[in-house]
Order: C-alpha cells, then structure tokens, then sequence
C-alpha cells in the first residue's frame, strides 16, 4: 500500500539518490528499516517529460544489490525461460498489465508511454531494478521474475538504514 511521502522522506530520498528526488508521486514500498526504498514517480513530470517508470528504487543498499545480482547472467535465464515457458511468460504478461494498471490508477493521460511499462515487460527482462520495484510495491505473487530476483537478494537493511 503506498503513502504519501513526507518531507522527512523526500530528504532521506535526496540523500539516497545523491540529488533532488523526482516528483516522487508516493512511497510503495519502505525497507524493513523504515525509509524509503521504492517510489511511485507520476507517468508525466511537471516540466513535460514522459516518465514510463512508475515504481523507482531509491535504496542505495537496494539498487545495489540489484545490480550484483544483473550480472550473475540471471537476466538470460530469465529470457530463455520466457521463450520456453508459456505459463510463466503469461503470469510475466499480467505482472506487465498489473503495472500499467497501477499507473493508470493516477489518471494521467501520457500517451507517449501507453502500453510501456518498465523492465522489459512483457516480452522480455532487461533490468531488474524495475522488476523488483514492481514486486515490493505490488507484493508477492504479481510479478514472478521480480518475485524470483527478489527472493535471491540479501538482506540490504540488515547491516544499517539505507541512508
């Protein structure tokens, strides 16, 4: 469930990122440890850009990880597998409408990114950070990829907060 960010949350974002968040739209997701670690940025900024992605990680220790986990070659498995197995290429196509859903849900019209989601759905994976965004903000079940690269991820907040 998403909340509406606060100024305490826009600053730990600020820090997080290293610059000035993004018109950070909500808060979907919050590490175990209390901060922000993903956002719903809206699908238009006020300045006119299109903006396809709706769920951003923001947690360093998060993104981090991520990216660890990009280049243990995960994302051509997960490709190969989306070519062979159909179930799992139909749940992947939900998860793709799940998160088009989601971003409708702000009605804006953005015709620029119809039908664009984020990660390389609904064919194909190419980023996980979007991938496991989508998973912590939609909760388990929605999206398998995000879910499976999710489940393979350390703990990031154990050590200390992301900021």
């Amino acid at each position: 469930m998403s909340d509406k960010a606060t100024q305490k949350d826009l600053d730990c974002i600020e820090v997080q990122l290293g610059r000035t968040p993004r018109e950070v739209h909500a808060i979907s997701y919050r590490c175990p440890c209390g901060n922000p670690a993903v956002v719903e940025t809206p699908p238009r900024l006020s300045h006119g850009e299109p903006f396809p992605t709706f769920y951003y990680a923001t947690c360093p220790r998060l993104t981090a990880a991520i990216s660890t986990l990009e280049s243990t070659g995960l994302m051509a498995d997960m490709n190969e597998r989306l070519t062979t197995d159909h179930e799992l290429a139909g749940q992947y196509a939900a998860a793709h409408d799940d998160y088009l859903a989601a971003r409708a849900a702000l009605k804006m019209d953005v015709p620029e990114v119809e039908g664009i989601s984020a990660g390389g759905m609904p064919n194909r994976v190419k980023c996980l950070h979007s991938l496991v965004a989508h998973s912590l903000s939609a909760g388990p079940g929605v999206n398998p990829l995000g879910d499976e690269a999710l489940a393979k991820l350390p703990k990031w907040w154990k050590s200390e907060p992301c900021e």
